[in-house]
């Protein structure tokens, strides 16, 4: 796993049919920067946790993705209830 930083967004006119409704998001992580399947809604400025490899595949219902958002990150570094 790896934290990054949303730095924008990745757009296609024309994708793969395993690829549609795929969102895909521009990350700076401290190995480089990265494209990311999108799963729980991350924006730019947000950092999120990302799965690497085949758990991003499986995160992204077997679709050959090599990077996935898979948690938005507190900003805070606190958590609710706590």
């Amino acid at each position: 796993m790896r934290i990054g930083t949303v730095t924008g967004s990745v757009w296609a006119t024309r994708k793969a049919n395993c690829l549609a409704g795929q969102r895909f998001l521009v990350v700076d992580t401290l190995g480089g920067v990265l494209v990311a399947a999108d799963h729980v809604g991350a924006g730019k400025g947000d950092r999120v946790l990302l799965v690497m490899g085949e758990p991003a595949a499986r995160f992204s219902m077997e679709a050959p993705v090599d990077a996935a958002v898979v948690a938005i990150l507190d900003p805070e570094g606190k958590h609710v209830g706590a």
